[in-house]
């Protein structure tokens, strides 16, 4: 177990696939599905799309549980999308990303604002759902806590909001190639801004040399004790990290869709981004037919790489969407 340097955590049981790709009006996912493609009969960019979360492996705990989860929800009424990844982590990591997954669709398209000013909506909306995860006696979120991904389509204008290491990717074509554009960033305790922010609530950042010689990733630590060891710098729930000045504030970027050269939406949580860069992700799904196939390309590479480094998998959560009716050249 020394061995294993990324951030994963390994409890409970679960079905391996947590609601592969749930039919376009049903707004959480805890069937297990066979992923397919959808296309959608919203007047928004996207045209088809397919997503899925697998469970993870890890042999020293065969009872593990999938903490990541997916949301993908559509409102006819305002032509929006909303597509999100959140990655768990902790003791109680599946309760927290499970109640997101539940909940946050609802409340974002219930908000007063939700028509007019989505990043309003969506940030009430994410706040309101983790003030219920922390009251909820049955989810202990003192050192459990998700990510959050998410991009909003609404016609052609796409948000991101992002809190943590889970990402939003956009594939471009420039002369006759996908090209890669990171459209969410990371939230690292090293990153600038964040580290001074919380050095500044009385936390310390520092990587855990291993017995290798090699660090782990940075890390958020209390001022006078060696907890959590959180590797990122914005997460949902993380009581005691929130007090070493890790916050859950989303951070949004926007961008006006092009159809002469936006042409995939790739969501996902870090058991993609771990081992496979952007310009990789982007490079595997080129040739694939449609999202249901990229999405199972690109699990199935990074579960293999998971494999080969850690001998562990992370629990993997990818989306993929198409836009303006893109399809992969047939060559």
């Amino acid at each position: 177990i020394s061995k294993i340097r990324r951030r994963l955590t390994v409890q409970g049981d679960s079905e391996n696939i947590d609601g592969a790709a749930a039919s376009i009006s049903q707004k959480s996912a805890k069937e297990p599905e066979v992923t397919e493609d959808h296309y959608l009969h919203l007047r928004c960019a996207v045209t088809e799309y397919s997503g899925v979360s697998k469970k993870g492996h890890a042999p020293y705990n065969p009872r593990k549980k999938n903490q990541d989860a997916l949301i993908m929800a559509d409102d006819p009424a305002t032509n929006t999308l909303i597509l999100c990844v959140l990655d768990g982590h902790g003791e109680h990591g599946d309760g927290v990303s499970a109640q997101f997954r539940d909940q946050l669709a609802m409340e974002m398209m219930s908000h007063p604002s939700w028509g007019t000013d989505i990043k309003t909506a969506a940030a009430d909306a994410i706040a309101k759902v983790e003030h219920q995860v922390i009251r909820n006696f049955r989810i202990d979120t003192e050192f459990s806590g998700t990510t959050l991904s998410m991009a909003i389509i609404r016609g052609n204008k796409l948000i991101g909001v992002n809190i943590g290491d889970s990402r939003v990717l956009l594939g471009l074509e420039k002369n006759g190639k996908l090209v890669a554009e990171e459209f969410t960033h990371d939230h690292k305790p090293d990153s600038p801004g964040e580290k001074e922010r919380i050095l500044a609530a009385g936390g310390r950042v520092f990587a855990v040399e291993y017995d290798d010689g090699i660090d782990g990733p940075p890390r958020v630590w209390l001022g006078h004790m060696d907890v959590p060891g959180l590797a990122m710098s914005r997460s949902l729930g993380d009581a005691v990290a929130h007090t070493a000045g890790v916050i859950s504030d989303p951070e949004f970027t926007e961008k006006e869709l092009d159809p002469s050269s936006d042409r995939v939406i790739v969501v996902a949580t870090d058991g993609l981004w771990e081992f496979v860069d952007n310009d990789e992700t982007i490079e595997l799904l080129f040739p694939t037919p449609g999202p249901a196939e990229a999405v199972d390309c690109l699990v199935k590479e990074a579960n293999a790489r998971w494999m080969q480094e850690e001998q562990v998998i992370d629990d993997t959560t990818i989306i993929v969407a198409h836009l303006f009716d893109y399809k992969a050249s047939e060559e």
